[in-house]
């Protein structure tokens, strides 16, 4: 049998765009900078593969904790754990205050 078991499963609706905002984002969500103790949502952008986070992060809020080259470390609490997410500027949004 096929292998069906791929980091993407189950998210054919999760990861879906807006008939309008398909295609690639802009150049602005790459070189956005967060300073660390900023709140950030994670909104995973499907277009980018690179650096994207696991499916179980989107929609979360997490705490910047440092930067790991081009991508940001983050703090999350899944359940009643707190754990570290890895993900590329392109899929993350700062909290409005």
């Amino acid at each position: 049998m096929a292998h069906h078991n791929g980091p993407r499963k189950k998210t054919r609706y999760k990861f879906k765009k807006d008939l309008r905002k398909r295609g690639i984002p802009p150049v602005t969500s790459v070189i956005q900078s967060f300073e660390i103790g900023q709140r950030v949502h994670v909104v995973v952008e499907p277009s980018v593969q690179k650096g994207m986070p696991h499916r179980r992060f989107h929609g979360k809020t997490g705490t910047v904790i440092g930067q790991r080259g081009r991508a940001w470390l983050l703090e999350v609490r899944d359940g009643d754990s707190v754990k570290q997410v890895i993900a590329r500027p392109q899929h993350l949004k700062a909290q409005k205050v």
